[in-house]
């Protein structure tokens, strides 16, 4: 699982480097999260762009990132596809996460 981090806007914003989290790859998603987020202080923000497709497992690893950081640290999402938003309104894990449009300093990052 291929996850790359940088700082903006006062967070730490994770993007998620693959197009899939599934049950493939969610234990390898949560463990990269955890290890990338434990020295973060205030939000981390989990930039979605690239990711087309989350099952039940992939939901699963978010939300125990989510709990891994609580209650100091906050978890927001960013850049929800279509696919991916309706995941998340389906099982109305919207009204848990706060979700962005877009990445923090989108405008401003390197997508090299």
């Amino acid at each position: 699982m291929k996850l790359s981090a940088r700082e903006a806007d006062g967070a730490m914003v994770v993007r998620v480097e693959e197009s899939r989290i599934d049950a493939a790859v969610a234990i390898q998603f949560k463990d990269a999260m955890r290890e990338m987020t434990q020295a973060a202080r205030g939000r981390v923000v989990l930039d979605l762009a690239r990711v087309g497709f989350i099952d039940s497992s992939g939901l699963g690893a978010i939300v125990s990132v989510l709990k891994f950081l609580a209650p100091d640290r906050r978890l927001e999402l960013a850049a929800l596809g279509p696919n991916v938003e309706r995941v998340f309104r389906l099982t109305r894990m919207n009204e848990v996460f706060r979700i962005l449009p877009e990445s923090p300093g989108a405008l401003a990052k390197d997508d090299g």
